[in-house]
């Protein structure tokens, strides 16, 4: 009865051991992939009304990047350097698109200026859809940025759209969201004001 009962106790602590040491791997590995995937590691998830905001442990350097301006001239992320920025990669034809826009555009309305700005980056092969979106939806401050290379999504490996990134005064990734949000909310703003307060403690130095 007694080695009966050894034996059972030492099959449980062998079962609980495969197990503990199965999670590990598990952890380890899924930690590896997001760094392999996307070139960082990841410090803590915000929730950004409804979304959650992956932020980095610390900025990450991204690839260059260069998409046209409302005049169609071609510009890249080195044209913004100096502020920080809110790039949200969209389509007209993306439905969650539709819905997050316009509280982008009341960010926009509200932080934008000199220090700020959100950069609507569309996907749309043809931008003259972009105006009769905006009008459509009522946006009235976010300019016309467009790539319709569509070559942005792979560049910054987004699944897919919409995709906003937060990026500083040097053009370095801070976090990122992927799917539909609520931007206009005070955990947004909070995001930015430490972005923004980052720079100026660094600056300052």
């Amino acid at each position: 009865m007694k080695n009966s009962f050894k034996i059972i106790a030492w099959a449980a602590v062998a079962l609980i051991s495969v197990i503990a040491i199965a999670t590990v791997l598990f952890l380890y590995q899924r930690n590896n992939a997001s760094k392999n995937l996307l070139g960082g590691v990841l410090n803590v998830a915000v929730d950004i009304g409804g979304q959650r905001f992956m932020r980095w442990h610390t900025p990450r350097e991204l690839p260059l990047l260069s998409f046209q301006d409302p005049t169609g001239k071609t510009v890249t992320l080195a044209d913004f350097e100096g502020r920080v920025i809110l790039l949200n990669v969209w389509a007209t034809w993306c439905p969650p698109c539709r819905e997050e826009m316009p509280s982008l555009d009341r960010l926009n309305a509200k932080r934008g200026g000199p220090d700020f700005e959100v950069v609507a980056l569309s996907i749309d092969r043809d931008p003259d859809l972009i105006k009769p979106f905006y009008q459509d939806f009522g946006i009235r401050t976010l300019k016309h940025y467009v790539d319709p290379t569509t070559r942005v999504s792979d560049t910054l490996r987004a699944p897919g759209v919409p995709t906003t990134l937060l990026i500083d005064r040097e053009g370095r990734e801070i976090g990122r969201a992927m799917g539909p949000a609520a931007w206009d909310g005070p955990q947004v703003e909070a995001l930015i004001d430490g972005a923004l307060l980052h720079a100026s403690i660094r600056d300052s130095k």
